[in-house]
């Protein structure tokens, strides 16, 4: 029964995910990257409160916060206040379906990061998942014009690329938390929104054209994109005895996606972008092979 409570919390999880491309582009339409992020913050912040009060964590909140505060602010600056500008303001300037098959390299990202900053071993097989993913990127951003290597915005492949060194160096300042994940990320979204409303000061951006659907839009976004989804992976990683085969759902996730793009936004999903994707996934496929030895194919 437990495997069945994690497949659905992991499909719930990756197709919420999968629908957060879409969302952004009918939120952008209406309000700038920082607007959007400051109201996106504050729905999330909102629903991860209620679900800490229902999951009786909230009289956690100060101590964990005053044990490390420093920590704290550096996590909240990071993620969600410094990522989520920057991947808003990449799926503002390119198509979404180039912004988040790029913004999807960031597990590879990651290793090449932990290496650096954890002292962990590059496998032979994470220097191949790097050459296929990144390859992948460049087919993305070119349009498949790679040799002449002809980007159609550089601004928005570059913001896109450093969202993943954002988002791979939060998790790695992760590594050191000990509180509760759902506790940490709502933790995040307290310390940025005071930035987030600065920002949107300082912006002086306007409220009051903003339709229906657009509030609608970025709620959603707020919800399924930094709040909710975040709780029902967790869940489903901590009710599977079978890690790999849930962590194993995400890979459908920018599939999925691409056809929303298509069918709700009607966006031109460029052949090219297939292609960087499949490479990109091959590479992630591939880091994530347990290579065996000969000796223990011989023996079978």
């Amino acid at each position: 029964m437990n495997e069945r409570r994690a497949l659905g919390f992991g499909l719930s999880a990756v197709l919420l995910w999968s629908t957060v491309a879409t969302a952004f582009k009918l939120t952008l339409a209406e309000f700038t990257p920082i607007q959007m992020l400051t109201v996106a913050s504050i729905v999330s912040a909102l629903a991860l409160t209620l679900i800490c009060a229902v999951q009786g964590k909230l009289n956690t909140l100060v101590t964990t916060l005053t044990a490390n505060p420093g920590y704290y602010l550096l996590l909240g600056i990071i993620n969600p206040l410094a990522y989520y500008i920057i991947l808003f303001k990449a799926y503002d300037l390119l198509p979404a379906s180039q912004a988040q098959a790029i913004n999807y390299s960031w597990a590879i990202t990651l290793t090449l990061m932990a290496a650096v900053f954890l002292g962990q071993a590059i496998r032979k097989q994470d220097w191949v998942a790097c050459g296929l993913s990144y390859l992948g990127v460049i087919v993305i951003a070119t349009k498949g014009n790679v040799l002449a290597l002809d980007f159609d915005s550089p601004l928005g492949v570059g913001l896109a690329l450093l969202s993943t060194l954002l988002w791979a160096g939060y998790w790695i300042l992760n590594t050191k938390n000990k509180a509760d994940p759902v506790v940490g990320v709502l933790l995040g979204f307290l310390v940025a929104i005071p930035f987030a409303l600065g920002l949107t000061w300082w912006e002086g951006a306007s409220f009051a054209t903003i339709s229906l659907q657009g509030w609608l839009a970025v709620s959603y976004v707020g919800l399924f994109e930094m709040g909710v989804t975040f709780v029902l992976w967790l869940s489903a990683l901590k009710s599977t005895h079978n890690t790999a085969r849930i962590s194993n759902l995400i890979f459908a996730s920018p599939f999925i996606s691409l056809i929303l793009l298509a069918t709700i936004i009607g966006e031109a999903i460029h052949p090219s972008t297939l292609i960087g994707l499949v490479l990109i996934i091959a590479g992630l496929v591939i880091q994530q092979v347990k290579w065996k030895k000969k000796a223990q194919w011989a023996q079978d």
